[in-house]
This record gives C-alpha cells, sequence and structure tokens, in this order.
C-alpha cells in the first residue's frame, strides 16, 4: 500500500473512531462491519476534555460494559 493510501485508510478509519466514541453508530456501517475492521462498538469508547481543551478518546474498561443477563426468563404457561 502507497504512503498516500495509508494515510488515507488510517484518516478514515480515525474518523469512524471519532463518531463511535459520541455513542453512534457510523452511517453506513453495522456492528459486523466495526468487528471486522477490529473497532470498537459505540458505547465501548469515551470521550474526556483536558483542562487545556485536548479531547482524549478512552476505551472502556471490559469490567465497566454492559454483560448480557445470563438468566433465562423464559415462563412456559402451557397447561401440562
Amino acid at each position: 500500500m502507497c504512503w498516500a493510501c495509508q494515510q488515507a485508510d488510517q484518516e478514515r478509519i480515525w474518523a469512524l473512531v471519532d463518531i463511535i466514541s459520541t455513542g453512534q453508530m457510523p452511517a453506513g456501517h453495522t456492528a459486523e462491519d466495526l468487528r471486522t475492521m477490529g473497532l470498537p462498538q459505540p458505547g465501548e469508547l469515551y470521550r474526556e476534555e483536558q483542562p487545556d481543551g485536548t479531547i482524549l478518546i478512552r476505551q472502556v474498561a471490559p469490567s465497566g460494559l454492559k454483560k448480557p443477563d445470563p438468566k433465562n426468563n423464559f415462563v412456559c404457561d402451557a397447561p401440562e
């Protein structure tokens, strides 16, 4: 890959990370697309503004992510 193509690819990925950090899904992309590219899902990143105005994008620790409820809430109401 030439330097210009590599730079364009990095800028495209950075733009996606910037959108994801706001909690939104990038337009035209699915969760599967993001997984394929190795990018986090919306909600897995957060923005932090420093006193000097610098914006940091940080990843949420795995322990801080919501985990699906493993309980099965299915109730059968069949008479048997």
